[in-house]
């Protein structure tokens, strides 16, 4: 069981789970809302985990798809229960995504690529801020509530998540032109490749040529639980898009698989990452 339970993930958990009770009870979601004289839509917002129930909801919909067994009732309450709970990122919503932080902290392994930045789980303070300043974060509180955030989310690394990040060598390059954070970023990603056996790290050369995620990133999600399916998020600059059907995860697991055959090995990128650590210590 995770040590790392998350309301984001168990909402979504109850959403799955509520709608598995109704079909299971032939109800539709239209008979639903007249026997229980809810507003309409309430019913299609709790199935796709877009809503916070309170406990006298989650009875009614028991007593109406005739859930008797006592301990499936209260398992649904405690599932409800710890939906309803608020993560540590909610304070960060206003400057980043919260909903994809709820996931990415129950997911035992995180899959990224990213075609222009250091990934968020791999940035120092430093790069974080920089980073922060140039994609429009206008105010100095900002870009520390983002700052806070991205450490925050860091813990992940020291606790039992699993992470494999395709770190494309244009994000590399780019620190060249920001010297006061490229010496601390490039050790950083050195410390985390040599001492941590959960941290893959693998540079996507520029002489690997056109690929297979040109211009775009994605990150995978993938949990412990079989309760909870992998997702697919891709970031946008006003908020993120998450894919979970089948078809959706598996294009994207084939997308990385690509990527990663492109991409150096872990001995050679880690000889890349000293090799642009010498140069930027020797001011080249």
């Amino acid at each position: 069981m995770s040590k790392r339970p998350s309301p984001t993930v168990r909402r979504r958990r109850l959403a799955r789970e509520l709608r598995r009770l109704r079909e299971a009870a032939e109800l539709s979601t239209t008979q639903v809302t007249r026997e229980l004289g809810w507003a309409a839509g309430r019913i299609n917002h709790l199935e796709n985990g877009r809503h916070r129930t309170d406990p006298s909801a989650l009875r009614d919909l028991m007593r109406l798809y005739r859930v008797e067994d006592t301990e499936k009732v209260n398992a649904i309450l405690a599932l409800g229960r710890q939906a309803r709970e608020k993560g540590w990122w909610h304070s960060y919503s206003s400057v980043l995504d919260a909903d994809y932080l709820g996931f990415e902290a129950e997911a035992a392994t995180v899959s990224v690529y990213q075609p222009a930045v250091i990934p968020g789980l791999l940035q120092t303070a430093g790069y974080t801020a920089i980073s922060a300043r140039a994609s429009g974060a206008v105010t100095e509180t900002d870009i520390d509530q983002v700052v806070t955030a991205r450490l925050e989310r860091q813990k992940l690394l020291q606790e039992d998540l699993n992470l494999l990040a395709i770190v494309d060598e244009c994000a590399l390059l780019r620190l060249a032109y920001a010297p006061e954070v490229a010496e601390e970023q490039l050790t950083h990603l050195i410390e985390l490749s040599e001492g941590i056996n959960r941290v893959t790290l693998q540079v996507l050369p520029l002489s690997a040529g056109l690929h297979a995620s040109m211009g775009s990133g994605f990150v995978i999600l993938d949990y412990a639980d079989e309760s909870d399916p992998s997702l697919v998020y891709l970031e946008g600059r006003t908020g993120g898009t998450f894919l979970e059907k089948n078809h959706e995860v598996n294009d994207y697991r084939q997308v990385l698989a690509s990527l990663m055959r492109s991409a150096l090995s872990e001995h050679e990128s880690l000889k890349t990452l000293k090799t642009l650590l010498k140069e930027a210590r020797s001011g080249v």
